[in-house]
């Protein structure tokens, strides 16, 4: 599983909605660019989301994630985000979740 920087790729299931992301802290990078921890990326804002219709809510925000922080990397206390992380958006009907496209780097996985 790779770790996740501040370039990760994350959608909703609808693909086109792009989720927001803004690292929490900058004491280790990959090549430059900031390890996300825990709780990114809970509340971050979700654009393009194409999914309207009568009755039907865009994905607009994250939902708290359900999977996909490590339990053996931390940094400064918080979990490392790895790419297997997902969670569910406010998107109706509910049950819609977020997930990894690219974890932003391709050097350093969690064994």
């Amino acid at each position: 599983m790779r770790i996740l920087t501040e370039d990760a790729d994350l959608r909703c299931d609808h693909v086109k909605g792009i989720v927001k992301i803004e690292p929490t802290q900058d004491l280790v990078t990959v090549n430059g660019r900031c390890v996300l921890v825990e709780d990114n990326p809970v509340k971050r804002s979700i654009k393009g989301c194409p999914f309207t219709g009568l009755g039907i809510k865009p994905c607009q925000v994250t939902h708290p994630v359900e999977e996909g922080y490590s339990d053996l990397l931390t940094i400064d206390s918080n979990r490392v985000c790895l790419d297997s992380l997902w969670g569910k958006t406010d998107g109706v009907p509910l049950g819609f979740k977020y997930s990894v496209r690219e974890a932003g780097q391709d050097w350093i996985d969690q064994a």
